[in-house]
């Protein structure tokens, strides 16, 4: 092991002389193979602004990851930072269980009049701080309501890594030689702009997967109890950013409804502002049992919530707890977030940035056919690579390149871009940035990803 002693008075950026290398060796050292980032985005962050990260070495990127959404307001946005050392001045404890403090009564007012007619018919729970644990107590909330014991959950989810989220998510790779996965989960397929699961395509997919969960619902030899929870995601992250349509969104709401099953919406990646409404599930117009809220919910620290319908609140005191479930400091500075969000209707700017971003990346696909398709919506947008050199499938749609969006991303970080890929394959480049990037920044961006095609040796036609 080294033995280069960090300077603490600078958290150790000028140590090493400033070498991202010797950072990362230690970083091998000390942590498991589990760790991820580092091996896609080498570098050791000194510093970090609005959209923009500094490394040790004094090199700059434009971050378009932002804590996989996280940082809805960015790097250390003047307020939110302003927030965390009200608290820190103002005597009020960091540590706090679920006991009460004037600032989570103020908190839980501003986070309930977000929700569906303003929180009149919701309650909160805060969970512990990750979301994982929000969708563990969402999953247990409807099996206790219900007294059901099945989920419906669909294919290219992500609902964490934990025992009962890690079962609802379609990535298989998590699951490998992990037995004794929750009973009863029930997959089925979710609608994909590019990639219909049922090989039709446009309307006539979305109206098929549509018939398909009504009637297996309904069908009394579906073979399938009628389960106490359907979860889903309004906009799927990491499944490769794939927007429910509403039509289908809607055919859902309908069904649980009359059927008793609750609908737990996963909003934890795609909540508070990101895809131009604030949460995805309103660009479908339904109101969910339960939604699942984190990340940005904090204002970049750790907080999970759920915003469970009343009528479903059948918890007895202190069957789900958790120790850190009252952190002060992410109340402070999720406050802080919630209130420019709305104040500066962030969610109306990000909706046009989003449909400005989508075109100027649907002119680059003219032209660099290795974009096989563009989705999103407002900060959530997904480009699919592809091989336009092979053949197309019966709907269009050609190969994914899992390869060349891996080399993409790291010729991103060469061109001081940090991007994250998904979907299937790894094959769908991701952009969550902070919501408050400008114009300018984003026609950066665009020049920084062209530039990472040219480098990746993909020649324009």
């Amino acid at each position: 092991m080294m033995t280069d002693k960090v300077r603490i008075d600078s958290f150790g950026a000028n140590a090493f002389n400033g070498n991202n290398d010797a950072f990362l060796a230690r970083q091998a050292e000390f942590e498991s193979n589990v760790r991820s980032y580092p091996r896609k985005l080498p570098l050791a962050i000194a510093k970090a602004h609005g959209v923009w990260i500094t490394d040790v070495e004094n090199k700059q990127y434009l971050d378009c990851l932002a804590g996989a959404g996280t940082l809805a307001l960015g790097h250390n946005h003047p307020d939110v930072l302003q927030s965390i050392q009200n608290v820190i001045t103002s005597g009020l404890p960091l540590h706090t269980l679920d006991l009460t403090t004037p600032l989570k009564d103020q908190f839980s007012e501003s986070l309930l009049s977000l929700l569906p007619g303003q929180g009149k018919d919701y309650c909160l729970q805060f969970t512990g701080p990750s979301g994982a644990d929000a969708v563990e107590a969402a999953l247990k909330l409807a099996k206790k309501a219900t007294g059901r014991s099945g989920v419906i959950s669909f294919s290219g989810g992500y609902h964490g890594m934990t025992h009962g989220a890690l079962s609802v998510t379609g990535n298989l790779a998590p699951k490998e030689a992990v037995d004794g996965m929750m009973p009863e989960v029930q997959f089925m397929p979710y609608p994909h702009q590019y990639r219909c699961p049922l090989g039709i395509g446009g309307e006539a997919g979305v109206k098929a997967l549509t018939y398909y969960f009504d009637n297996l619902i309904n069908d009394v030899e579906s073979g399938v109890r009628k389960p106490a929870a359907v979860i889903l995601e309004a906009v799927q992250g990491e499944g490769g950013v794939n927007p429910a349509p509403a039509e289908w969104l809607q055919r859902i709401r309908k069904v649980t409804q009359e059927h008793g099953i609750l609908l737990i919406l996963d909003e934890v990646q795609a909540g508070f502002a990101r895809t131009g409404k604030f949460f995805a599930f309103e660009h479908a117009g339904i109101e969910p049992d339960i939604i699942v809220m984190s990340k940005a919910v904090g204002g970049g620290l750790p907080l999970a919530v759920l915003g469970i319908k009343k009528q479903f609140d059948v918890w007895s005191p202190g069957h789900h707890t958790g120790t850190f479930r009252g952190n002060q400091l992410a109340m402070a500075t999720g406050l802080t977030t919630l209130k420019i969000l709305k104040e500066q209707d962030i969610a109306g700017k990000v909706a046009a940035q989003g449909e400005w971003l989508k075109q100027q990346l649907a002119a680059m696909q003219k032209r660099f056919p290795v974009i096989g398709h563009v989705r999103g919506l407002g900060m959530m947008i997904g480009i699919e690579i592809v091989k336009p050199n092979e053949a197309a499938d019966h709907m269009g749609s050609f190969p994914a390149d899992g390869e060349l969006s891996a080399l993409l991303q790291k010729k991103c970080f060469e061109a001081g871009l940090i991007l994250e890929r998904g979907g299937r394959h790894g094959a769908v480049l991701r952009l969550l940035p902070s919501l408050l990037i400008t114009n300018d920044e984003l026609a950066i961006f665009l020049d920084k990803f062209e530039q990472a095609l040219i480098g990746a040796g993909v020649k324009p036609v």
